[in-house]
């Protein structure tokens, strides 16, 4: 039977990493902050009998992010991830569900550059959207997670404001943690998913659309369409995920890739990206989607 992790820290000096240490915590050995500067921060993690596993990870980078993890009883490692190196104040939570949707988490792991990621994410591993350094410019830093058992997406949805994340956290969905309007003005918008472990209820495809005549070519061919604009309030062109459910080839993972120098990685390894800049028509970051089954 695979260990579950039970506990997780961070340490942002040496003092803590003794303390953590000493508690039997196993430290993760990528600094949180590489390239910017700042302390040394790592991540650690337990595995203890009896305790209950860890099935969900979310970051937040503004305090509203925060308000719906906190109503559904998230807890907070009250440890800035950008500790010493400017940028946003990043904060890692988690959470030990029990629902259809939760599956425990065995593994974890911490990638601080592009060319480590594509295989990674198409070994089934998951990815935490948010770039632990972001703003503060540095490497790119991704926590990644593995599941006890392979999981699907089964359910995608998006927000432009934050008022259901509590329910959506409370039904079982993992949010993307990176904003569709990066750097564009408009609106906090956010997609997330459901995971399940039973196949025959997974989306099969993705695709995005940037304009009013790719909308029509989805509805067309019977695509489901997520109504929140992935622009909102930006000036910029109208964007939309859409999804399917028929077919064979499950979707097993989803996320968002804001380093462009990324997209060919994972192009190689065999992972779908739809090129669609989800901030098309705006100064905002290029931002695509990208999925593999």
């Amino acid at each position: 039977m695979a260990e579950y992790i039970t506990h997780l820290d961070v340490s942002i000096d040496e003092a803590e990493e003794k303390n953590l240490q000493s508690q039997g915590f196993k430290k993760i050995n990528v600094d949180l902050n590489k390239g910017a500067g700042g302390n040394y921060i790592y991540l650690w993690y337990k595995t203890e009998q009896g305790s209950a596993p860890i099935t969900r990870l979310q970051v937040t980078f503004t305090k509203d992010m925060a308000v719906g993890l906190i109503s559904a009883g998230y807890t907070k490692i009250d440890k800035d991830l950008n500790a010493g190196a400017g940028g946003d104040y990043i904060y890692l939570w988690y959470f030990k569900g029990s629902t259809e949707y939760d599956t425990p988490i065995v593994e974890l792991d911490v990638t601080a550059d592009a060319q480590s990621e594509g295989l990674k994410f198409k070994n089934d591993w998951e990815r935490l959207a948010c770039d632990l350094n972001r703003k503060a410019k540095g490497n790119w830093i991704h926590i990644w997670m593995k599941r006890e058992k392979q999981t699907y997406i089964c359910d995608i949805t998006a927000t432009d404001s934050f008022g259901l994340d509590a329910d959506y956290f409370q039904q079982g969905y993992i949010r993307l943690d990176e904003d569709t309007n990066r750097g564009a003005g408009g609106a906090y918008v956010f997609i997330w998913y459901r995971q399940t472990t039973n196949q025959t209820n997974a989306l099969t495809d993705l695709k995005v659309s940037t304009n009013y005549q790719e909308y029509q070519s989805l509805q067309q061919q019977h695509y489901m369409l997520v109504s929140v604009d992935l622009n909102q309030g930006t000036g910029g062109n109208q964007v939309y995920l859409w999804y399917k459910k028929e077919g064979i080839h499950p979707i097993k993972g989803t996320t968002l890739l804001v380093n462009t120098d990324a997209v060919p990685v994972y192009e190689r390894a065999g992972v779908n990206v739809i090129t669609k800049n989800l901030n098309e028509g705006t100064d905002g970051s290029t931002e695509y989607l990208c999925y593999h089954q």
